[in-house]
């Protein structure tokens, strides 16, 4: 069994075509075949169901495919880190979610530069989620997201905390009223922005409204949307919710009166004319800012970036733990 034998069997699953997997692979029909009669044969196991079309996997195959492709993806992903290992590049390719740049990322971007003038940067708009492939693959070194993740390849540090305000319409009630809490604003349409959940389920929906966090509300199915896990911590159902693609759509929902959402503070400045942003009373009302990276290869420009990243928050007073990756 080799990678030649595999990479076909992968493709011809995938594609369910002798002739579209020989053109992706680059092999002729008849030497595609016989790699994966090779494949079989050593195996003892017939993969493939060519009386098919399109072809279909037996159930050997299917089984065989789901775990060869995972080794197969994490096998190209060490290939990729050993290269940039020997290798690295010149430039910090820095991926971030597009809240983040709402907040310090611009000063901090412009100090790293000042403080190192042969640097290059390239900035990348991409999810939180789809940061994690693009550590591995190599797309970015480094990513500004919002949430946690656990995974084997990467290591992460939380920067700090942010706290979410209520976007509301200017002609909104409540518009004006400084202290918010969630029980006030659950009778409104909540419209919710993200695009990834809360990688853990840790909290249940309500069946029930309660102010205190300390009431438990009756389990239901796991809430990991973001803003509705924040409303559930307080045993709370919003009344009606809406999804959109992305933030900016949720806050021209907000501007022209179709709802409320919560955004991290450092949105205030949007949509002004027509939003009213006003701050929560609740401590835990929050949205992490993490950074995180490649366990095994850490690019040699990181260490300059939290630098930077340190530096705007001692002269804008935000407190911090000073970390490091390893």
């Amino acid at each position: 069994m080799d990678l030649k034998q595999l990479n076909a069997f992968i493709a011809i699953a995938e594609l369910q075509s002798f002739s579209a997997a020989a053109k992706m692979t680059g092999l002729s029909q008849p030497s595609l075949s016989r790699q994966l009669k090779q494949l079989e044969t050593e195996m003892g196991v017939v993969l493939v169901d060519r009386y098919h079309r399109p072809l279909q996997l037996t159930e050997a195959g299917q089984f065989f495919y789901d775990k060869v492709s995972t080794v197969l993806t994490e096998l190209n992903n060490i290939t990729s880190m050993t290269q940039r290992l020997s290798a690295p590049s010149t430039a910090l390719n820095i991926g971030f979610v597009p809240s983040v740049l709402y907040g310090y990322l611009p000063e901090i971007i412009a100090t790293l530069k000042r403080q190192n003038p042969d640097i290059a940067v390239n900035l990348k708009d991409i999810s939180s989620y789809q940061q994690i492939e693009a550590l591995k693959s190599g797309e970015i070194d480094i990513g500004f997201g919002r949430f946690a993740h656990q995974d084997a390849w990467v290591q992460q540090i939380l920067l700090r905390h942010e706290r979410y305000l209520v976007a509301l319409p200017k002609a909104h009630p409540l518009a004006d009223n400084q202290e918010q809490r969630l029980i006030d604003l659950a009778d409104n349409r909540l419209i919710l922005y993200h695009q990834t959940h809360l990688p853990v389920p840790t909290m249940t929906n309500a069946t029930t409204k309660s102010y205190s966090p300390d009431d438990t509300p009756p389990t239901n199915k796991p809430v990991t949307e973001p803003l509705l896990y924040l409303f559930a911590q307080y045993g709370i159902t919003p009344l009606m919710t809406t999804e959109v693609s992305d933030l900016q759509v949720a806050l021209g929902l907000v501007a022209a009166g179709e709802g409320i959402t919560l955004v991290p503070a450092s949105l205030k400045t949007v949509r002004t004319e027509q939003i009213s942003y006003q701050r929560l009373i609740h401590e835990n009302a929050t949205s992490p800012i993490y950074l995180h990276t490649l366990k095994d290869f850490v690019h040699p420009k990181i260490p300059n970036l939290l630098s930077a990243v340190y530096r705007v928050y001692e002269q804008r007073g935000i407190t911090y733990r000073r970390q490091q990756f390893v």
